[in-house]
């Protein structure tokens, strides 16, 4: 089963909290199992340039199973998997995107966060993902 809509908005309400918690304007989104938007939210004063890159970071997330930040660590020049990040039609490599997995382990979906530094925006991805 995929991720709901009622546990997308969970996984949003959980990661919105920790960015006002450390005082931040964040881009959260959640797709599905198939890499399909089923919750966006922008904070307000969040950047517009991070609408997008929240989104890819969900999908990147999705895509290959793993939080961002290790995919970029394997996409360095003279790492196995580099330029990765031109395939899918863009891909985002560094951290803030999180699969996100149900109780029996199975990916059903990814956060992605965008909005501030890649650690901050991973702390509030975690924070996203560990709602669910």
């Amino acid at each position: 089963m995929g991720i709901t809509l009622t546990q997308a908005e969970s996984i949003i309400a959980a990661a919105k909290s920790k960015a006002t918690e450390l005082d931040l304007k964040m881009n959260i989104a959640v797709v599905d199992a198939g890499a399909n938007l089923v919750a966006f939210v922008r904070m307000d004063g969040a950047w517009l340039g991070s609408v997008d890159i929240s989104i890819r970071k969900a999908k990147t997330a999705r895509f290959f199973d793993m939080n961002t930040g290790e995919l970029g660590k394997l996409s360095q020049p003279g790492g196995a998997l580099y330029n990765i990040e031109h395939s899918n039609g863009g891909l985002i490599t560094f951290p803030g995107g999180i699969p996100l997995k149900d109780a029996n382990g199975e990916v059903v979906g990814a956060v992605g966060v965008s909005g501030s530094t890649v650690d901050n925006d991973h702390t509030v991805a975690q924070a996203g993902a560990d709602a669910l």
